[in-house]
C-alpha cells in the first residue's frame, strides 16, 4: 500500500481513530489518577463521541485498506445512529443515582471501545473486517454486563452473555470459513459474484445460515434470544440501554450489508431465513411480554419484537425494504433510549430503585410530565398514530406488502395488536390506579433523555422528512 491509499484511509477510518486513542488515552488517566478521575473521564468520553461526531462529515466516501472497509451513505447513516446511541447511554450513566459501580473510569472507556467496534463493523466490507469489528463490539460488553460485581444477578447475567456469546461467535466462524471454502473469497462483492455465477454448492447455503445464525444473536431474534431477558434484569440499568440501542443498530446495519451486498444473489434462499426468524421474534416477543411484571423484562421482549418487525422490512430485499428498516432502527433508538431513562428515574425518595411495573401506579399525578412522556413513548413503541413509533411499521410493512409478502406483513400486524396489550397496560397503571410510590428528584441528564425521546416520538410528523430522506439515500448506496 502506498502512502497516499494509506493516508486516504486513515482520513476515511477518522471516527473510528478518535475513539479508539481517545479511549487509551483516557485508559492511562484513569490508571494513573485513580478511582476519583471516573467523573472526567465519563466527560471525555462524551466530548471523544462528540468529535468523532463531527469527524463523520469530514472523513468523506471511499473503500479503505484494499477494500476491506467501505464508507458510502449507508455506512454513515448508521454510524451516526450508533454515535448517537452511545453518547446519551453515556449520559444516561451520568444520572444513574447509584454510581458505585459505574464511576470507575473502566466503564466509559469500555463503552468507547465497544463503539469503536461496532463503527468498524459497520463498514467490514469483507468476512475478517466484520469478524474483528464484531469481536471488538462484543468483548467489552462481557465486561460491562457483570460491572456490578456486587451483585449476584450483574455477575450472571454477564457469565451468561459471555457463555452465549462465545458460542455465537464459534457459529459465525463456522459458517465464514464453510463461505470461504465453496466462493473461496471473503470479500463481500467477491462473494456475491460467486454466488451470481452459480458455482456455489448446499455447503455455502449451510455457511449462510450459521453466519446468519451468529449475527442475530446480536439483535436477540429468535431463536437466538435466550439471554436478552436475563440480561436486562440483571445488569445494571444504563448498561442495559447501551446494550438495547447502540449494539442492537450496528447489528442490524451489518446484517443489511451481509444479505445485500454479500449474499444478494442468494435472496431466495436467505429470504426464507428471515422470514422464519421475523414471524418467530414478533410472535414470541408479543406473548412472552404479557406476563411480565418486571419492566426490564418487558423491555427485553418488547426488543425481541422490534426486532422482529425491522426483518419483516429487511425480507422484502428492497431498496424500499432497506430505507424502511433504517427508519426503523432510527425511531427505536431513541423510544428504547427514553423509556430507559424513565425506568433509572424509579428511583424512591428513601432511596434504592424499583423496576416493577405496579410501581409506576399514580405516576400521572406525581410526576406528571414524566408521565406524559412515558406515555407518549409507550405509545409509539405500540404503533399508535400519529407518533414516531406509527411510521416505522409502516414503512417495514409497506415494503413487505410491496414484495408480495403478505402473509408476513399480516402476521406483523397482528402481533402489534398483541403487542399493544403490555403498553396500554402501563399507561393504565400510570393514569389510573393511585400512587404507592413516591419517586425522588428526576436527574437532569435523565430528563434531556426522556425529554429528548418525547419530542421526538411527538412531533416526528414536523421534523421526520430529512430523515426519511436521509434513509432512502443510505438505502440507495446498496443497490
Amino acid at each position: 500500500m502506498t502512502s497516499e491509499l494509506l493516508l486516504s484511509s486513515l482520513k476515511l477510518i477518522m471516527p473510528e481513530l478518535i475513539l479508539s486513542i481517545g479511549a487509551m488515552v483516557l485508559l492511562m488517566i484513569g490508571a494513573f489518577a485513580g478511582r476519583k478521575s471516573g467523573p472526567a473521564i465519563v466527560g471525555l468520553s462524551v466530548a471523544l463521541l462528540i468529535a468523532a461526531f463531527a469527524a463523520l462529515f469530514w472523513a468523506g466516501s471511499g473503500t479503505a485498506f484494499n477494500g476491506s472497509l467501505t464508507f458510502n451513505a449507508f455506512t454513515r447513516f448508521m454510524q451516526v445512529l450508533v454515535l448517537i446511541g452511545a453518547a446519551l447511554s453515556m449520559i444516561l450513566s451520568v444520572g444513574h443515582e447509584e454510581p458505585e459501580y459505574l464511576d470507575r473510569f473502566e466503564f466509559p472507556v469500555l463503552m468507547l471501545l465497544s463503539t469503536t467496534g461496532m463503527m468498524l463493523m459497520v463498514s467490514a466490507n469483507d468476512m475478517l473486517a466484520f469478524y474483528m469489528g464484531l469481536e471488538l463490539m462484543s468483548l467489552p460488553l462481557y465486561v460491562i454486563a457483570a460491572i456490578n460485581r456486587d451483585s449476584l444477578r450483574s455477575t450472571e447475567a454477564g457469565l451468561k452473555y459471555f457463555v452465549l456469546g462465545s458460542l455465537s461467535s464459534g457459529m459465525l466462524l463456522y459458517g465464514i470459513s464453510l463461505i470461504y471454502g465453496f466462493t473461496g473469497n471473503i470479500g463481500f462483492e467477491a462473494v456475491a459474484n460467486q454466488i451470481a455465477l452459480g458455482e456455489t454448492g448446499l455447503g455455502f447455503i449451510f455457511g449462510m445460515v450459521f453466519v446468519l445464525a451468529g449475527i442475530t444473536f446480536k439483535i436477540s431474534a429468535v431463536p437466538f434470544h435466550m439471554w436478552t431477558p436475563d440480561v436486562y434484569e440483571g445488569a445494571p440499568t444504563p448498561v442495559t440501554a447501551f446494550f438495547a440501542s447502540a449494539p442492537k443498530v450496528a447489528a442490524m446495519a451489518i446484517i443489511i450489508r451481509l444479505l445485500i451486498d454479500a449474499f444478494g444473489p442468494a435472496a431466495d434462499q436467505w429470504r426464507q431465513v428471515v422470514v422464519f426468524i421475523a414471524i418467530a421474534s414478533m410472535v414470541l416477543g408479543a406473548f412472552a411480554a404479557i406476563g411480565q411484571r418486571n419492566i426490564k423484562r418487558l423491555m427485553a421482549y418488547s426488543s425481541i419484537t422490534h426486532m422482529g418487525y425491522a426483518l419483516v422490512g429487511l425480507a422484502a430485499g428492497t431498496e424500499v425494504g432497506v430505507s424502511g428498516v433504517a427508519i426503523y432502527m432510527a425511531i427505536y433508538l431513541f423510544m428504547t433510549l427514553g423509556a430507559f431513562a424513565i425506568i433509572m428515574a424509579m428511583r424512591l425518595k428513601e432511596g434504592g430503585n424499583v423496576e416493577n411495573i405496579d410501581d409506576l401506579a399514580g405516576l400521572s399525578q406525581t410526576k406528571p410530565v414524566m408521565a406524559v412522556v412515558l406515555t407518549a413513548l409507550m405509545f409509539s413503541l405500540a404503533g399508535v398514530p400519529p407518533l414516531a413509533g406509527f411510521f416505522g411499521k409502516y414503512f417495514v410493512f409497506l415494503a413487505a406488502i410491496n414484495a408480495h409478502l403478505y402473509t408476513l406483513a399480516i402476521i406483523g400486524v397482528l402481533s402489534s395488536v398483541v403487542a399493544a396489550f403490555y403498553y396500554l397496560r402501563i399507561v393504565k397503571v400510570m393514569w389510573f390506579d393511585e400512587p404507592t410510590v413516591e419517586f425522588s428528584r428526576v436527574a437532569v441528564e435523565l430528563r434531556f433523555v426522556f425529554g429528548l425521546s418525547g419530542l421526538f416520538a411527538i412531533g416526528y410528523l414536523l421534523f421526520g422528512g430529512p430523515l426519511n430522506t436521509a434513509a432512502q439515500s443510505a438505502a440507495a448506496a446498496l443497490f
